[in-house]
């Protein structure tokens, strides 16, 4: 987070200076937001027990908020062409990121109530489609492709591990991926994505403007970086660059040493909530081990998808590291995914066996 605010400091100044604001707007407003983050996530970490979470009337009045709310931002002002942030006041909250955090809890729960179904038949699976679909069909009105894969996957990946049959993920990986190239193929900027990561530089000044300025980032920093606040592809280079290419300004500035540092920060966030769901699995705490599994899940594939797109091995989209880019909802949420699982961590070795069937 202290790297996000020195970063974001340096990559914002010409773009804020551009649009008329103060130099540092969005280094004070990526603070206020780390702020909120820490405040909110006291409401997980002491104010809802985990006994409490896991019951079926919390997980299916969390859907209902979630879904209420994604069905109001298609009502609410487009912003870059795609409805997906509710305002609030002087804020912009993108529900999308709540989703998250509540399919992860809403899944976590039901492999473990209905793990019968999930191992011997289709039924697991056809049942948490219906949720799914209706969160999907959401998240593609707004549209959100993006926060759609990561859900997806993390539940595909909690599934996994919760031991349902390898011919229902072959089955269902199959149609993932030919949904996937259907909805590539109909919507022409997803179409242009794709084909501009074929090749950056067939068409630098148009389609391949933000992956072939952001390449350029990179390789003017090589190792070490051209310094601190020296870069040249935030002057008005790579639009917004203190958004999803974050990690290509970091690049240009502070070369690989800055980027490998920030990765192995997100490795050492993943690996350590893949030790919490390890140790709540050996004490046979199902909920909470694929609950803390799932955190690690999307935390790998926003570090991922956010760190290839930035670097070309994947077409770009616009998904956030998380508590490195700017972004106030994926800060808020990813401190409050990290206050869950310090409060797993905390109170799993507290509860005694006889309790361990309803965590």
């Amino acid at each position: 987070m202290v790297l996000s605010l020195l970063m974001v400091a340096s990559a914002s100044i010409p773009f804020a200076l551009s649009r008329g604001m103060t130099e540092l707007y969005f280094f004070n407003n990526q603070l206020l937001y780390m702020t909120i983050g820490l405040i909110v996530a006291i409401i997980p970490y002491y104010g809802v027990s985990l006994r409490t979470l896991y019951k079926t009337e919390t997980q299916f009045l969390l859907l209902g908020i979630t879904g209420i709310l994604l069905v109001a931002t298609l009502f609410s002002t487009p912003i870059n062409g795609s409805k997906r942030w509710l305002t609030l006041g002087d804020f912009n909250f993108q529900v999308a990121e709540l989703a998250k955090l509540v399919m992860i809890v809403f899944v976590s729960d039901f492999v473990v109530r209905r793990s019968f179904e999930v191992r011997n038949g289709l039924d697991g699976f056809l049942r948490i489609m219906l949720v799914v679909v209706l969160i999907t069909i959401l998240l593609l009105s707004q549209p959100d492709f993006g926060s759609f894969v990561v859900i997806l996957g993390t539940l595909f990946a909690i599934f996994y591990i919760a031991g349902a049959p390898y011919k229902h993920f072959l089955a269902l990986g199959a149609a993932a991926v030919g949904g996937a190239v259907l909805m590539v193929t109909t919507a022409e900027y997803r179409l242009v994505r794709v084909m501009s990561f074929m090749d950056p530089f067939d068409d630098v000044q148009d389609t391949d403007y933000q992956l072939a300025r952001s390449l350029i980032a990179f390789g003017r920093g090589q190792f070490t970086g051209v310094g601190y606040g020296e870069s040249v592809q935030k002057l008005s280079h790579l639009p917004e660059a203190h958004t999803d290419f974050l990690l290509a300004i970091t690049g240009e500035e502070l070369g690989f040493v800055g980027v490998s540092m920030v990765l192995i920060l997100e490795a050492l966030i993943i690996g350590s909530a893949m030790r919490i769901s390890y140790n709540a699995l050996k004490r046979r705490q199902m909920r909470m081990s694929y609950t803390a599994f799932g955190i690690g899940v999307v935390f790998i594939a926003q570090t991922i998808i956010n760190a290839a797109m930035n670097m070309g091995a994947i077409p770009t989209k616009g998904l956030t590291m998380p508590f490195f880019s700017y972004g106030g909802s994926s800060m808020l949420i990813s401190l409050m995914m990290v206050a869950l699982l310090l409060k797993i961590y905390k109170e799993s070795p507290e509860i005694e066996k006889s309790q361990c069937r309803y965590y």
